[in-house]
């Protein structure tokens, strides 16, 4: 494998391995499945099986079982394990089964949103393909969720959008800016959204720390006053990456307690974690090279071992920097033709939220 033959490559060279301060390898493990809930919506479990999926992951069976005895939940699993399932799954239950429910999901950024939206648009097109091979044309709009029952809510919906989406959505999604400045100030035109609210997602709630944090648990606040008012008395799902005091952080947040599932019983591969800490260059004054230069010299490594990667930056001003020198050693080294079949220019991309494409 490339990754393995780059791994061995840096074993080898003194300028890289004398530089990592650990190296750790992290054993694979198999998935701990539960059997789909036998009070699971029928067209939801035929969508799952369309969908190849026949049984769930430990922790959704756990989701599954506390969201149905009415308890706010915090999921705190790893990466790409499914937690997405988690919330969604008890919801569109809800949703199939009651014509009147909403729910509000809340995102930190457009960008997770979006991913989001397009996630469910899929899952909900699934399940609407399954009800129509069981019932009638005219009986399927009735008898199962659409994608006109989704909707995005923030500043780039269009205005001429936005009465329609108060009116229809059932499944919401937003994010806490729109939340405080155009949702909550104008709840009148939201009163059959927050009257037949009965689940909020707030999902990577880890990023909500320090004084954005306390803002957004004032919104909070706001919001189940507003949904009191209305009468409803929604359940909060929030997942989190893995933090010391997920259950703390949940229950200060939204002011209630919370059951908390962190038993991730998703499969993984085997997993190599490096931390690496750029070369001194000048011993008396403890100074290291540049943690841009090396994270470029490393990511030529990869690149030149075609092995997929993903680099993270603080700023889009040094992710931009990143690019910059990426593309241009690409150029340097394509002349020299070390990996010219395996790069192309629109292989190295950058990314941030605000970017449409």
């Amino acid at each position: 494998m490339s990754v393995n033959r780059l791994l061995s490559s840096w074993r080898a060279r003194p300028e890289v391995a004398m530089n990592i301060e650990e190296w750790r390898i992290i054993p694979s493990r198999p998935a701990t499945t539960s059997p789909l809930p036998t009070d699971l919506h029928p067209q939801l479990k035929n969508g799952l099986h369309r969908l190849g999926i026949e049984s769930l992951y430990s922790h959704q069976g756990q989701a599954w079982h506390h969201v149905h005895t009415g308890k706010n939940l915090v999921i705190v699993t790893g990466t790409a394990s499914g937690k997405s399932l988690c919330y969604n799954l008890p919801i569109l239950d809800r949703i199939l089964r009651d014509e009147n429910a909403r729910a509000l999901y809340l995102f930190p950024t457009k960008a997770l949103a979006q991913d989001q939206a397009a996630y469910l648009s899929n899952l909900i097109e699934t399940f609407y393909q399954e009800a129509s091979l069981a019932n009638s044309t005219q009986d399927i709009q009735s008898k199962c969720i659409t994608t006109s029952d989704l909707a995005i809510y923030d500043g780039d919906t269009p205005s001429g959008m936005r009465p329609t989406i108060r009116r229809n959505a059932r499944l919401l999604l937003s994010n806490p800016d729109m939340l405080h400045i155009g949702i909550l100030p104008h709840h009148t035109s939201w009163a059959q959204f927050f009257s037949h609210l009965q689940f909020i997602v707030i999902d990577e709630m880890h990023i909500y720390r320090g004084v954005f944090g306390s803002h957004f648990a004032n919104v909070l606040r706001r919001l189940k006053r507003i949904a009191k008012y209305y009468g409803s008395y929604p359940q909060f799902i929030l997942t989190s990456a893995t933090i010391a005091n997920p259950s703390e952080l949940a229950s200060k947040m939204i002011e209630e307690d919370c059951e908390i599932i962190d038993e991730d019983g998703s499969a993984r591969g085997q997993q190599t974690f490096l931390i690496f800490n750029p070369p001194v260059v000048n011993k008396d004054l403890g100074l290291r090279r540049s943690a841009l230069h090396e994270s470029i010299r490393l990511v030529d490594d990869l690149l030149k071992y075609n092995v997929q990667t993903i680099i993270f930056g603080r700023s889009r001003r040094t992710v931009e920097l990143i690019l910059t020198y990426l593309h241009q050693k690409k150029i340097k080294t394509l002349n020299k033709d070390h990996y010219a079949i395996n790069l192309r220019s629109d292989q190295i991309r950058a990314y941030r939220s605000g970017y449409l494409l």
